[in-house]
């Protein structure tokens, strides 16, 4: 008997401990290390997340000023919490402990001042090295002790022609190379060697103006290709050289220039772009081997200002420009382009996604909602308002280790969202 009970006790034990493992284990902390998360896309692959907060908001855990103007995202990696910010037309890298704690901070190079001066880049961490652009098209490499490695006034090497509002691109990492779009007369998008800043490749001019656009990459016919708006072009650069496989001009689908500022969304051979200002969506299609490209479907619903979009479930959910910019929530059919809502919710804003919710943060009041995923109507299931932080709510989320980061201004701010 008193063996059959320590039997029966140990074999309690033992499930509570497998059960245990399982538990922990649905919860995957995963690391944000560069402009919209490891695929570019907004899509955190978090689990074990809230599905409703409370009426005041999840839990703030920490929040700290004091790390510079910016509309920028901190990235999140090696334990360390990586944001840019502007100081007295200067920017600089700051990095915290998870606890918010400061180790360092470290200027890299001069803000464009001319208009909306804040920090715009994200920082890049690719294994012990962390990356970022200026306003002004320095490309900077820094390594974990806060030392520069080597820093390139790429805008200036390579004759770069800006927009209206300078250089807004967060480093895209490629194998060995970073890459930075400076257009202008030489060329279009560079390739720097990511461990010395030495030039790998330069691709042809298209003669244009770089957009405010962070490129991403993707797999295509069995090669790496860049994906990326200038100012007037939406064009795929072979990663390996520079060779631009294909370009599309913007206006011949109503899309003007000088205002492209979304990082294109990419799945299974598509393309997703779009701008605001009264513009459109488009859809591309990728041939087989990824040397040319087609559009296939417009949508002028969802015409996002910069607040990206995101794909969840074969639908594209984001802020459009309606009404000189106050904007609306729009959700469209990925492979069709039909708009299956157009609601109001206060203002138009980024937009992030986890575990089939959408995390919506509007632009002008800092209303952060959360909303289920559904083509079926924009679901408001919990929201509350960041009071933190000045100017236009501008930075988009990230969402890490079961946190959710926002940055507002000279402001983060890190709240709780792990299930109990």
């Amino acid at each position: 008997m008193k063996i059959s009970f320590i039997n029966n006790v140990f074999i309690i034990l033992i499930s509570f401990f497998i059960l245990s493992a399982g538990l922990i284990n649905s919860i995957q902390a995963t690391d944000y290390p560069q402009w919209r998360g490891i695929n570019r896309d907004g899509i955190s692959k978090e689990t074990g997340l809230l599905k409703e907060w409370p009426a005041e908001g999840p839990q703030l855990l920490w929040s700290i000023s004091g790390i510079g103007n910016g509309f920028s995202s901190p990235s999140i990696a090696n334990d360390t919490i990586y944001v840019t910010g502007m100081e007295n037309d200067k920017e600089y890298l700051s990095t915290y402990d998870m606890e918010g704690n400061l180790k360092w901070k470290k200027e890299y190079g001069n803000a464009y001042t001319k208009t909306f001066p804040e920090a715009r880049t994200t920082p890049t961490i690719d294994g012990d090295y962390i990356y970022v652009i200026s306003g002004t098209g320095e490309v900077v490499c820094f390594d974990t002790d806060g030392d520069i490695k080597w820093s390139v006034n790429a805008f200036e090497k390579f004759e770069g022609k800006q927009g209206a509002w300078g250089t807004a691109e967060s480093p895209l990492i490629v194998d060995d190379k970073v890459i930075y779009t400076p257009c202008g007369k030489n060329t279009t998008m560079v390739a720097l060697n990511k461990n010395t800043g030495e030039t790998v490749w330069t691709s042809k001019s298209l003669n244009d103006q770089s957009g405010y656009v962070s490129p991403i990459l993707v797999e295509r016919g069995g090669k790496k290709q860049i994906i990326t708006n200038t100012g007037r072009y939406i064009i795929g650069v072979d990663a390996e050289n520079g060779e631009i496989l294909w370009e599309i001009l913007c206006k011949d689908y109503k899309s003007p220039g000088d205002i492209n500022c979304v990082s294109p969304v990419y799945s299974d051979g598509q393309v997703f772009i779009t701008s605001g200002y009264n513009d459109v969506g488009i859809m591309i299609k990728l041939s087989e081997d990824g040397s040319k490209a087609e559009v296939i479907w417009t949508n002028p619903d969802l015409d996002v200002h910069h607040g990206g979009v995101v794909l969840v479930d074969g639908y594209i959910y984001g802020a459009n420009w309606i009404n000189n910019g106050d904007g609306n929530w729009v959700c469209l059919d990925w492979n069709t382009g039909e708009t299956m809502y157009d609601k109001k919710w206060f203002n138009k804003g980024s937009i992030v996604s986890a575990e089939g919710m959408l995390y919506c943060y509007e632009e002008k009041d800092g209303n952060l909602g959360l909303v289920k995923a559904t083509p079926d109507d924009f679901a408001l299931v919990s929201s509350f308002k960041i009071t933190q932080g000045k100017g236009p709510h501008w930075g988009h989320l990230v969402i890490s280790h079961g946190k959710l980061y926002v940055r507002h201004g000279n402001a983060l701010m890190v709240y709780d969202i792990k299930a109990q």
